[in-house]
């Protein structure tokens, strides 16, 4: 069955900044209601929000929510479901990332990542599928480190990102037949997390991608609005990898 598309909402973790940012701005263009959820960069999610209802005649919420933390998990969606009645569209994008050399991984970090990245999709998933109509959609944004790439600076990203590409499997059976969930693996993006790489690790990274460059925001966005519309909607329990060729 068809959502109505004027009425359709998505909820997007991590949506202050990055690809999170831009995945709103690509849904709002479509005509999509969006929530921008975010921890602690307050000033940029109230700016997005206001951009939104500037540029777009949609209705935009934002709102702060650690997604590792239940309790505030279920206040967020709770709002959410109190505004819109309902939610269509779910991004898991929140993530963190601690750059650390084998011997310096702190086994607090290391927790602290699966608890954002694994453990906060999951208790998003859960939460949100309950107010989801048959038609709906989930999309995890991993990325290429759980799939092809070996960074052993960063062990902890790795095996997360590993989890939530399990997760995604799952939770397609486990929401089948009503809600798709699918998950993009990305390679690398010109995010807030690259952007104080060494000047020549960007370089030699960049020589070894078949397109020679880093992807943007936008395009990132673009994939992810293509998984969760009716135009995948054959496409479930798949992971997408992004990255120009690596």
């Amino acid at each position: 069955m068809d959502i109505d598309y004027k009425d359709k909402v998505v909820l997007v973790t991590g949506s202050s900044r990055g690809i999170g940012k831009a995945t709103i701005i690509e849904f709002a263009s479509k005509g999509y209601n969006v929530v921008i959820n975010y921890n602690s960069s307050h000033k940029e999610a109230t700016d997005l929000k206001e951009y939104i209802e500037n540029n777009f005649k949609v209705k935009a919420l934002s709102i702060k929510a650690d997604i590792s933390n239940e309790k505030e998990v279920h206040n967020m969606v709770s709002n959410i479901v109190n505004q819109f009645g309902h939610i269509d569209v779910l991004i898991n994008n929140a993530g963190i990332v601690y750059d650390r050399n084998f011997e310096e991984i702190k086994v607090e970090e290391f927790k602290k990542t699966l608890e954002v990245n694994v453990l906060g999709a999951f208790i998003v998933s859960r939460e949100v599928s309950k107010y989801m109509k048959s038609g709906s959609a989930i999309v995890n944004v991993s990325s290429t480190n759980g799939t092809k790439t070996i960074s052993p600076e960063c062990l902890d990203y790795n095996i997360s990102k590993i989890g939530l590409q399990s997760l995604t499997r799952d939770l397609a059976f486990q929401f089948k037949p009503n809600i798709r969930v699918n998950a993009i693996a990305i390679g690398w993006a010109d995010t807030d997390m690259n952007k104080d790489l060494p000047k020549d690790y960007i370089e030699e990274e960049t020589s070894k991608i078949y397109l020679e460059r880093f992807a943007s925001p936008s395009e990132i966005a673009k994939t992810i609005y293509f998984l969760a519309n009716k135009e995948s909607s054959y496409i479930n329990g798949e992971i997408i990898n992004i990255d120009g060729g690596y």
